[in-house]
């Protein structure tokens, strides 16, 4: 079934996830989540890809949030099962064996700043416009934002920017280490490209482990998480036929 809200390219084992909403704003409206999800799933599959970009480019945006015109019709049982379907892509993304780079081309808004963080590495063109909009206009996000972004930022940079709404600018978001760099606008897909290569060289076995064990970092004391990586790394090693 072909995609309407998006597309995949794959080269030199990088899967590239492109939204493409035919507009200026890329909205994550219910198609274009299940559209994502079943794109997720095949890039997944793909033997021939280590790695995943997901972005917009070379459009406006990387994402712009949900769609407001969808929203407002939604009752509290709709509401509830957008952010249902929100939260299921995002832990799908988390959950892949496959590093997933978000290549942050412009606009990142609202549920567009949730789906940002569920890659393991942002990278932002100078032109990012980043911002949680929903206090000014009445509404909150679904998709664990209010749980995600603090573990980033840290809760006091995570509230100013959801209580002022502010929109942030590429170097405001490197500041707060809600992206890791930067690219200038005639760089930005060069240098996300030669990053994602660079990733997609080593062996996927080892790359998923490490994605695996930094995502369970925070959710696992000291102790246990040692031992968690102790089995990992001699499993891995075995496989390389290397000696921990």
């Amino acid at each position: 079934m072909p995609y309407k809200k998006l597309h995949i390219e794959v080269a030199n084992r990088v899967a590239y996830i492109l939204l493409d909403a035919g507009s200026r704003f890329n909205k994550l409206s219910i198609t274009t989540i299940r559209e994502l999800k079943r794109a997720f799933s095949q890039v997944e599959e793909d033997a021939t890809a280590n790695v995943i970009v997901l972005s917009g480019y070379p459009g406006e945006s990387f994402a712009v949030g949900a769609d407001i015109g969808q929203m407002v019709n939604f009752s509290p049982n709709d509401a509830f099962h957008f952010a249902e379907l929100g939260q299921s892509l995002f832990e799908q993304i988390e959950s892949s064996s496959k590093p997933v780079i978000g290549a942050l081309n412009g606009i990142t808004m609202g549920g567009g700043c949730d789906l940002s963080m569920a890659c393991d590495i942002r990278i932002a063109a100078e032109s990012l416009q980043i911002a949680h909009p929903g206090a000014r206009l009445g509404i909150i996000t679904g998709f664990c934002g209010t749980r995600k972004l603090p573990r980033i930022v840290g809760k006091n940079l995570a509230r100013e920017i959801f209580m002022t709404s502010d929109i942030f600018s590429a170097e405001d978001a490197l500041r707060m280490g809600l992206v890791e760099r930067v690219c200038g606008k005639d760089a930005f897909w060069f240098e996300v490209v030669k990053f994602a290569e660079k990733v997609a060289t080593h062996p996927l076995a080892s790359i998923s482990a490490s994605k695996r064990l930094l995502n369970s970092a925070e959710d696992t004391d000291l102790r246990t998480g040692c031992l968690l990586e102790r089995e990992t790394a001699t499993h891995i090693n075995a496989l390389q036929n290397l000696h921990p």
